[in-house]
């Protein structure tokens, strides 16, 4: 598989990148700082987005219902080398299916995941799944 994105900023303001049919802008500026995504939260941005979709796709291969997923992620960024040393989340799925085996999926999520495995061959990457019965 391939993969292309585009991203283009104009001198001294925010920036964008051009995914298929999405737009995603970005700050690259002081002033944006609180306002829009960092480029150390869209990496933080793509790791979810992968975890999310092995969610969604071994829902189906495991034949689990879930209602949502949500995951929450924290990293730690060493200075020198400046670099992502330590990155946990905690993905919580609202689900009252008894066939949901949380150790299977989390060990699907950790072998299967494109992203989460570029992320760990990196840095430290660790996770909790808990599931939430309503």
């Amino acid at each position: 598989m391939n993969y292309s994105v585009k991203a283009t900023t104009v001198g001294n303001q925010n920036a964008s990148i051009q995914i298929k049919q999405s737009k995603i802008d970005f700050g690259i500026t002081a002033e944006s700082s609180d306002s829009l995504p960092n480029p150390a939260e869209l990496f933080l941005g793509s790791l979810s987005a992968c975890i999310l979709k092995n969610v969604e796709r071994f829902s189906n291969l495991m034949q689990f219902d879930y209602y949502n997923a949500e995951i929450i992620i924290g990293a730690i960024r060493q200075e020198k080398p400046p670099k992502m040393d330590e990155i946990h989340y905690v993905l919580k799925i609202y689900s009252q299916d008894a066939n949901l085996n949380l150790d299977l999926l989390q060990k699907n999520i950790e072998k299967f995941g494109t992203i989460y495995n570029t992320v760990k061959a990196t840095c430290i990457l660790t996770g909790t799944i808990e599931k939430i019965t309503l």
